[in-house]
Protein backbone atom coordinates (compact mmCIF):
# COMPACT_ATOMS: atom_id res chain seq x y z
CA UNK A 1 0.00 0.00 0.00
CA UNK A 2 1.45 3.30 -1.12
CA UNK A 3 1.46 5.71 1.75
CA UNK A 4 2.21 9.76 2.40
CA UNK A 5 4.49 10.36 4.82
CA UNK A 6 2.23 11.86 7.33
CA UNK A 7 0.62 8.39 7.67
CA UNK A 8 3.61 6.92 8.56
CA UNK A 9 2.98 6.11 12.21
CA UNK A 10 3.18 3.44 14.22
CA UNK A 11 -0.40 2.57 14.42
CA UNK A 12 -1.10 2.99 10.70
CA UNK A 13 1.83 0.78 9.66
CA UNK A 14 0.71 -2.12 12.35
CA UNK A 15 -2.76 -1.56 10.99
CA UNK A 16 -1.70 -2.39 6.94
CA UNK A 17 0.48 -5.14 7.88
CA UNK A 18 -2.56 -6.53 10.03
CA UNK A 19 -4.18 -6.31 6.29
CA UNK A 20 -2.06 -8.35 4.84
CA UNK A 21 -0.50 -5.51 2.90
CA UNK A 22 3.44 -4.16 2.55
CA UNK A 23 3.51 -0.74 3.72
CA UNK A 24 5.37 1.77 1.21
CA UNK A 25 6.10 4.86 3.03
CA UNK A 26 9.63 5.96 3.72
CA UNK A 27 10.56 7.19 7.62
CA UNK A 28 10.70 10.73 8.87
CA UNK A 29 13.86 12.00 9.44
CA UNK A 30 13.70 12.37 13.00
CA UNK A 31 13.11 8.62 13.46
CA UNK A 32 15.18 6.69 15.65
CA UNK A 33 14.98 3.08 13.93
CA UNK A 34 13.97 4.24 10.25
CA UNK A 35 12.85 1.10 7.84
CA UNK A 36 13.58 0.11 4.37
CA UNK A 37 10.90 0.97 1.54
CA UNK A 38 10.72 0.42 -2.63
CA UNK A 39 12.31 3.87 -3.42
CA UNK A 40 11.27 2.94 -7.05
CA UNK A 41 7.73 2.37 -5.87
CA UNK A 42 7.31 5.61 -3.98
CA UNK A 43 8.82 7.37 -6.73
CA UNK A 44 6.21 5.86 -9.41
CA UNK A 45 3.51 7.19 -6.67
CA UNK A 46 4.90 10.69 -7.02
CA UNK A 47 4.61 10.52 -10.98
CA UNK A 48 1.43 9.39 -10.90
CA UNK A 49 0.16 12.45 -8.24
CA UNK A 50 2.04 14.84 -10.70
CA UNK A 51 0.16 13.24 -13.68
CA UNK A 52 -3.66 13.98 -11.74
CA UNK A 53 -1.98 17.46 -11.31
CA UNK A 54 -1.26 18.12 -14.72
CA UNK A 55 -4.70 16.92 -15.52
CA UNK A 56 -6.77 19.06 -13.44
CA UNK A 57 -5.68 21.76 -16.03
CA UNK A 58 -8.44 20.44 -18.40
CA UNK A 59 -10.87 21.65 -16.38
CA UNK A 60 -13.54 19.64 -18.14
CA UNK A 61 -12.59 16.16 -16.83
CA UNK A 62 -12.71 17.11 -13.16
CA UNK A 63 -15.88 19.64 -13.71
CA UNK A 64 -17.37 16.72 -15.57
CA UNK A 65 -19.51 18.78 -18.01
CA UNK A 66 -20.27 15.61 -20.26
CA UNK A 67 -23.19 13.77 -19.00
CA UNK A 68 -22.30 10.57 -20.92
CA UNK A 69 -19.69 8.06 -19.90
CA UNK A 70 -18.70 7.66 -23.30
CA UNK A 71 -17.95 11.24 -23.76
CA UNK A 72 -16.51 11.47 -20.25
CA UNK A 73 -13.54 8.76 -20.92
CA UNK A 74 -13.26 10.04 -24.95
CA UNK A 75 -12.09 13.41 -23.63
CA UNK A 76 -9.95 11.89 -20.57
CA UNK A 77 -8.22 9.29 -23.21
CA UNK A 78 -7.57 12.52 -25.62
CA UNK A 79 -6.25 14.43 -22.40
CA UNK A 80 -3.63 11.37 -21.55
CA UNK A 81 -2.82 11.24 -25.29
CA UNK A 82 -1.94 14.96 -25.00
CA UNK A 83 0.01 14.69 -22.10
CA UNK A 84 1.96 11.48 -23.25
CA UNK A 85 2.77 13.57 -26.36
CA UNK A 86 3.81 16.88 -24.05
CA UNK A 87 6.37 14.79 -22.23
CA UNK A 88 7.97 12.67 -25.44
Amino acid sequence: MLMDRAYEGNETRQLVLDLGMIPVVPPKSNRLHPWDYDHAVYKKRNEIERLFRRLKGFRRIFSRFEKLDVLFLGFLSFALIVEALRVV
